[in-house]
């Protein structure tokens, strides 16, 4: 099994007529994602790479029943593309653009819980099932398929981590990309309930980074509901306070966020925590054998 995606999910880009929505179009189908349709507002009527491109959302989910929607949008234009999105019943999407401001993504948060609909990002590289599909820009010669759920707040990490698994023979079931902005759409807890619940993760892998809660929460989570084993590695280990490393929400602030809380988090629910991602390999063998 994997969890969110898999070979069959109905996929939708939207913002694929751009640069960047084409050429991604045109990985994710030579990586085997099922892309039904493309959305670009007074582009229809055309195709790329194949793909039937509509005007609308609507259009797309009542011609081609797409189910999924993969966003290269630029941001000022994110929150009514959700809405949109949301309002014909698209129930999986996935944010990759940077940028969008917090105060949206909290009014579009609150929209997606409340009519059903689960979104990734927004600063994500997006969801991969080694083998059968990928929505976003994961790299998918950088992952396997086998037992390893991962959830990564950094897309570069996540690619190194996956990388050196299949290295070790150790493939992943589903990588899902948090996102990296203060504020996301889907918090840790709720990914770490997916993994559980999916027969093919045997272990979880947590990257983490400094700044927010996600970690903290995650923990808590973990403490109550999770069996599978469960590793982490923290990235910004040495951030200076009040300074942004990076990532919009890798910041430390009033002594909330630090390397150090997070570390002490999982350690207290008996998570293992890497000192360095190459670390995370020795652990996950020594579960799985």
């Amino acid at each position: 099994m994997s969890i969110l995606l898999n070979k069959g999910t109905r996929v939708l880009v939207q913002g694929i007529t751009g640069n960047i929505g084409s050429t991604q179009t045109r990985w994710m189908l030579q990586y085997g994602t099922n892309i039904v349709a493309g959305v670009t507002p007074g582009r229809g009527c055309r195709e790329v790479e194949g793909v039937p491109v509509f005007d609308s959302v609507a259009e797309a989910v009542a011609e081609r029943q797409a189910e999924a929607s993969v966003f290269f949008v630029p941001a000022p234009f994110v929150k009514d593309t959700l809405f949109e999105t949301v309002d014909a019943a698209v129930r999986l999407i996935v944010v990759v653009t940077e940028h969008v401001p917090v105060h949206d993504v909290m009014e579009m948060k609150a929209y997606a819980r409340a009519n059903g609909a689960r979104v990734l990002g927004p600063t994500t590289p997006g969801i991969l099932v080694p083998g059968e599909a990928k929505m976003g820009i994961m790299p998918g010669v950088m992952f396997s398929r086998g037992p390893v759920g991962i959830i990564s707040r950094s897309g570069t990490l996540s690619y190194e981590l996956g990388g050196d698994l299949k290295e070790e023979g150790i493939g992943q079931s589903t990588i899902v990309g948090m996102g990296a902005d203060p504020v996301v759409f889907t918090d840790l807890p709720e990914l770490l309930r997916l993994f559980q619940e999916d027969d093919e993760t045997r272990a979880i892998v947590i990257v983490g980074e400094v700044g927010g809660v996600q970690e903290e929460m995650g923990a808590a989570y973990i403490k109550d509901h999770v069996t599978k084993p469960v590793f982490a590695y923290i990235a910004g280990r040495n951030s200076p306070e009040g300074k942004r490393m990076g990532h919009a929400g890798a910041i430390i602030q009033r002594g909330m966020g630090t390397a150090q809380s997070k570390l002490d988090a999982f350690r207290k629910v008996g998570v293992k925590v890497a000192d360095t991602p190459a670390q995370i390999v020795d652990f996950v063998r020594e579960a799985l054998a």
